[in-house]
This record gives structure tokens, C-alpha cells and sequence, in this order.
């Protein structure tokens, strides 16, 4: 498998930054949904790891659209609508993914609280705490996260349409190797 994409399939870093971006986004929308049911004593922690997965998301996503201009995606397609389709759900799922996290910075900078990632590095609120612009960005966080599941759902159902029904190489592209039919 060679790093760069190749004709027929995504390279090695196209397929990394792909599932780590999806694991990332997956794990924080968890850790973010449990919210309320998460024990007192692991909020901090858990407050943590879910701004860091975060800020993981938006590094990610910046390598992965240099990336993406860097080495173009595989041919493959069937048509110029499912080209077009395919085109917009992408790039909405870019722009969630740089959306959610935002706001969720901006939610902890609009709390009064400093940024914290992996425990290692810590941004000061650069604004006094004002729980209302608080609570609006909390809600625009929530829904815009889980519109980026919703999104990232369908992105999920259309491969496996193309695995099972079109039968197409769409799905086969992205997974690793040693899982692929040659």
C-alpha cells in the first residue's frame, strides 16, 4: 500500500486520517452526550478528553484537507450526480467538523473557562464568564454535534449501499488492506 492515493483506492495516510478522524469525532460525541450521567468525580477528566478530541478533530481535519488537495481522491464514481452528491456531503462533513469544535471552544472561552488539551496545554478564557452567550453556544454545540452524527450516519449507510446493492469499489477504497478483495 503506498502512502499517496492511487487509482483505484485511498493511500495509507488518506485511510489514517480518515478513521482517526472518525474515532475522534465518535468518541467525543460520547463522551459529550453522556454528560449528565458521567459521575461527579470524572467531569473534569472526562471535560478534558472530550475538548481534547476536539481540538484533535480540527488538527486532523486540517492535515486531511491538505492532504485531499495534496494527493487527489480515486476515480470510481458512477455518475455525475453521485459525483455531486458525494462532493457536498464532504464537504459538509469538513465543515461540521470544524464547526463543532469551534463552538465548543467557544462555549468553555464564553463559560469564563481556559481550554484545556490532554492535560498539557491550557488557554485562558479570553473573555469574563457570561452564561447566557454560554448557553447559546452549549446549544448550538449540541445540535450542530449531532448533526455531524446524523451526517456522519448517512456517510456510513451510502457505503455500505455502494458495498452491498451498487456492489462498486466505494467502500472497499477506504478500508485497510488487508480487509480489501483484490
Amino acid at each position: 500500500m503506498t502512502t499517496s492515493n492511487e487509482l483505484r483506492s485511498y493511500g495509507s495516510i488518506a485511510k489514517a486520517l480518515h478513521w482517526i478522524a472518525a474515532s475522534c469525532v465518535l468518541l467525543a460525541w460520547a463522551i459529550g452526550s453522556l454528560g449528565d450521567d458521567i459521575p461527579r468525580t470524572m467531569e473534569a477528566p472526562a471535560l478534558t478528553v472530550h475538548m481534547s478530541l476536539g481540538v484533535a478533530v480540527l488538527v486532523i481535519l486540517a492535515l486531511r484537507l491538505i492532504w485531499r488537495f495534496a494527493s487527489p481522491t480515486p476515480a470510481g464514481r458512477l455518475s455525475p450526480w453521485s459525483d455531486y452528491l458525494a462532493s457536498i456531503s464532504h464537504w459538509l462533513l469538513y465543515a461540521l467538523m470544524a464547526v463543532v469544535p469551534v463552538t465548543g471552544i467557544l462555549l468553555q472561552f464564553a463559560r469564563g473557562d481556559a481550554l484545556s488539551v490532554f492535560g498539557l496545554l491550557h488557554v485562558a478564557s479570553p473573555w469574563p464568564t457570561d452564561r447566557a452567550l454560554a448557553h447559546s453556544f452549549k446549544e448550538l454545540h449540541e445540535v450542530l454535534a449531532n448533526a455531524l452524527v446524523i451526517l456522519a450516519a448517512l456517510h456510513v449507510a451510502a457505503a455500505l449501499f455502494h458495498h452491498f446493492i451498487l456492489r462498486d469499489r466505494t467502500l472497499v477504497r477506504m478500508l485497510p488492506r488487508r480487509h480489501r478483495s483484490q
